[in-house]
């Protein structure tokens, strides 16, 4: 998880690789308490180590998503709403911080109120801190075809392998923090449970409207936008600020390159953030396909995507 952007991850004693091991991305992934995990990025024993240590607080902020579902965008959205009034736009920093990797038990208290954090983990495997507090968590989804292609594009730096493969991982479920749908199940049944905690978020709606679920953000989050923001334009302006374009333009995610990461730069973080361009990457019957899948596992949640 992550504060300020900071990042949580932990394991149980049964891991396995996955069955998909055909690519380099596949061979890092390890099972346990019933979902795929990034070991090899995100060691198990950090995990371990949040679930054990991490103790949350009421007025904590978590941004939550799979990979590749908008969690940038939100993270920026998040900290510049909560931020908006510590900094001009100009200078405000959405930088990342990891925790519990180097640091089994990392001192958190220097971190200034409300904490940012944000995490892939599923919500069965945080900590029970975070479940017990009044801490707010916002969680963002996308249309799992946009997720298969632009998880593919981004990991092709390892290993130039087909989309069809990345595609079957996510048939079987065997995608990193998947199986999909039992993660968005997690987030989607706790925000019908506890609505004024858990905030869940489509990012379609946020492409749609982001005006509208921006000023929704802030009301969840307790930073509401007063009249005279409204007036002036400040809800516009961080929209603008926040936008997929400027984000991409920022000199870190030109040039910049996180630390401690795979990665060979952040651009990889930015490539066209368009709704429904898995069609130029996916078959009519591989959509047909895993459309079946997830009306049978989504049954009866009234969780639906188009």
């Amino acid at each position: 998880m992550e504060s300020k952007e900071s990042s949580l991850e932990t394991s149980t004693p049964n891991v396995s690789p996955s069955a998909a091991a055909s690519n380099a991305y596949a061979i890092g992934l390890t099972q346990f308490q019933g979902f795929w995990i990034p070991s090899s990025r995100v060691p198990t024993s950090s995990i371990i180590s949040f679930q054990k240590y991490f103790q949350a607080l009421d007025d904590d902020i978590i941004v939550a998503s799979k990979p590749k579902a908008g969690t940038t965008w939100l993270k920026a959205l998040v900290f510049t709403i909560v931020n908006r009034h510590s900094y001009t736009l100009s200078n405000i920093p959405l930088n990342s911080i990891k925790l519990y990797r180097e640091n089994s038990n990392p001192d958190l208290s220097k971190i200034p109120s409300p904490r940012l954090f944000s995490t892939h983990l599923p919500y069965p495997m945080l900590a029970d801190s975070i479940k017990h507090s009044n801490c707010r968590i916002i969680y963002i989804t996308r249309n799992p075809f946009d997720i298969v292609v632009s998880l593919w594009h981004f990991f092709r730096f390892m290993d130039d392998w087909p989309v069809e493969d990345c595609f079957e991982m996510f048939c079987r479920g065997e995608e990193g923090y998947g199986p999909f749908w039992d993660h968005v199940l997690g987030y989607w049944n706790m925000s019908l449970e506890k609505p004024s905690n858990v905030f869940f978020l489509r990012y379609e709606e946020l492409k749609e409207d982001p005006v509208a679920q921006t000023k929704r953000l802030a009301e969840f989050l307790g930073f509401p936008f007063s009249i005279e923001e409204e007036k002036t334009g400040v809800v516009n302006q961080i929209v603008d600020f926040c936008s997929f374009n400027n984000l991409k333009d920022l000199e870190v995610n030109k040039t910049g390159k996180m630390a401690e990461t795979i990665l060979p730069n952040n651009k990889l973080f930015f490539r066209s953030g368009k709704v429904g361009d898995y069609v130029n990457y996916l078959t009519p019957t591989a959509v047909e396909r895993f459309n079946n899948i997830l009306e049978e596992k989504l049954s009866g949640s009234g969780l639906t995507f188009k």
